[in-house]
């Protein structure tokens, strides 16, 4: 969250590919070291661990401006959905793999150890084969920026364009619901099903693994899924109005928080029944990941879009995810003891905290309308500013 601002100038004014590289490098490096903290020493391992968000920040700030100069309109709709199937996609494969490895090998240690190849491998890839577009060329069609802009200058005209700030509030409340559900819906399903009798309490210091492997089953599939199908309703939409982008957010939005309530609702009965629930709920929230990215490029002008991405980022972390899995387990931990303590309460507790996350999820919704409000004034905008900047520094007005 903190190192999103830094790589976002730095991505507006040098070399990404290079810094892309280094960030992930560096988070792999450090992840790798982190499983061989002994626990004399925790407040190095959550160090390392809150290290590994520059990593995160280097490529979700820089990356999406690199597709967005290579790429315009439905191309670079595709193309941000093809690059947005790794959020989902990453984080399920990341339930599946690590609890996999913490089985094998009896030691939840070795599940920090998998994806430290596959970063370094990511980045050596990135660093040799990426191309480096001049930023704005898909925009310009081939032409050059004469004049730039100051940081602060870029700063104020982010705050003020109605569009951006809209999107990123509603992203930080997608945030806060997917930060708070891989915390906490693989235990909420446990304790159902202790509740249900068809499990036993886990009293051990590695329990089963098999709810966060289908959770993150789930998330793989839903996370496809969302993305592809938000990237072909938004082409066809956009056929209807202009508007398309920011409406089919909204609508997403409002439909996955009426089957994540559903999920608390049936969860108590029937396990199956809560899958579904979530299946369906994760493929709608999913939806407009790609999409919001894709405002982003509409709106903000190339030379300020990994500023505008790492600020997004920024926020999405600091009201999402950041804070939200704590949120829920405090509340949970307040609910509990206000009665005796039962599996029953415990599970009831826990949903009780999780039901916040669809009245976030409504909230975004919101916003999403609100930037539907705003979003072909800003696009004029940018589109005008954009024409100005490839102009020679001295026919452009101050």
């Amino acid at each position: 969250m903190v190192a999103a601002p830094i790589f976002g100038y730095l991505g507006d004014r040098f070399n990404r590919k290079v810094i892309l590289s280094c960030g992930i490098f560096f988070w792999s490096i450090v992840t790798l070291l982190s499983s061989f903290i002994s626990k004399e020493y925790y407040w190095l391992f959550v160090l390392s661990r809150g290290l590994v968000g520059i990593g995160e920040s280097s490529y979700s700030s820089i990356s999406p401006t690199i597709i967005g100069d290579l790429f315009t309109n439905n191309s670079r709709t595709m193309m941000l959905s093809v690059f947005y199937l790794a959020i989902p996609l990453g984080s399920g494969l990341g339930y599946i793999l690590g609890s996999s490895a913490k089985v094998a090998a009896g030691d939840w240690h070795w599940s920090l150890r998998v994806s430290p190849l596959l970063g370094i491998t990511a980045g050596t890839l990135i660093l040799l084969f990426v191309p480096e577009p001049k930023r704005g060329s898909a925009d310009q069609m081939g032409g050059r920026i004469k004049h730039r802009t100051s940081w602060l200058c870029d700063m104020k005209a982010l705050a003020k364009n109605r569009s951006y700030v809209f999107s990123s509030l509603a992203s930080s409340a997608v945030s806060f619901a997917t930060g708070a559900f891989g915390m906490w819906i693989p235990v909420y399903l446990a304790r159902a099903q202790v509740v249900q009798k068809t499990a036993e309490p886990c009293t051990k210091e590695i329990c089963s693994s098999t709810d966060s492997l289908i959770f993150g089953a789930i998330t793989c599939v839903t996370g496809l899924l969302g993305v592809v199908i938000g990237a072909a309703t938004t082409r066809l939409c956009r056929q209807k109005t202009e508007r398309a982008d920011p409406l089919v957010c909204a609508v997403s939005m409002l439909g996955s928080a009426i089957f994540i309530c559903l999920i608390f609702v049936v969860a108590k009965k029937s396990i199956e029944g809560a899958y579904v629930c979530i299946f369906i709920g994760e493929t709608l929230l999913f939806l407009n990941w790609a999409i919001t990215a894709d405002i982003l490029m509409f709106v903000v002008i190339p030379t300020r879009r990994a500023t505008a991405v790492a600020f997004q980022s920024f926020t999405s972390h600091l009201l999402g995810d950041a804070g939200s899995p704590y949120l829920i387990g405090l509340i949970s931990d307040g609910l509990q003891q206000r009665y005796a303590t039962s599996a029953l309460w415990q599970f009831l507790s826990l949903g009780y905290a999780l039901m916040l996350c669809p009245f976030i999820i409504v909230l975004g919704g919101m916003f999403f309308l609100a930037t539907a409000l705003f979003f072909l004034d800003d696009r004029e905008k940018a589109e005008k500013q954009l024409s100005q900047l490839t102009r020679p520094p001295s026919s452009v007005k101050v």
